[in-house]
């Protein structure tokens, strides 16, 4: 008997420096067993923030070796989702079920602020991954209708 498949899930938002970066460490750590986690940028910046490699050691998750990359830079990958954080329209480069996540951006709030916002994501991701583990394995997948979390 094989394994179910794992869902493929793609983290977007602008620079890949915070938000994107954050939700997929997370996805990784919490979500390994239902997911395989990738994250982009729309316009990638130079490096992961600073204050999410802090905001992240505090969850004893390291962002050091991260790296920003590129929607171009995941070339023909496939995702079965896919997590818009730009805060705006994403155009459908990829197949999968696009959902949008309202999560506003922590490069350039305070350190305390942008720990809310990690948090925030956080919880995001628990609840994606509960609802991974309890949905029939199509829901995601081709035709299947399913619901998440906004």
């Amino acid at each position: 008997m094989m394994p179910p498949a794992k869902y493929r899930v793609l983290f977007v938002c602008v620079g890949n420096a915070c938000r994107s970066q954050m939700a997929e460490a997370f996805a990784r750590t919490y979500g390994s067993d239902v997911l395989v986690p990738a994250s982009a940028g729309v316009s990638p910046a130079i490096g992961v923030a600073p204050d999410s490699i802090r905001a992240m050691k505090e969850k004893n998750i390291d962002l050091r070796d991260h790296f920003p990359k590129s929607l171009g830079h995941l070339g023909r990958a496939e995702f079965d989702i896919i997590i818009n954080m730009t805060g705006s329209f994403l155009p459908k480069a990829f197949r999968g079920r696009l959902v949008d996540w309202e999560v506003e951006d922590p490069y350039f709030l305070d350190y305390q602020e942008h720990c809310r916002v990690r948090d925030a994501i956080e919880t995001r991701v628990m609840n994606l991954v509960l609802e991974l583990r309890n949905a029939p394995r199509t829901l995601f997948r081709g035709q299947g209708s399913g619901h998440l979390e906004s």
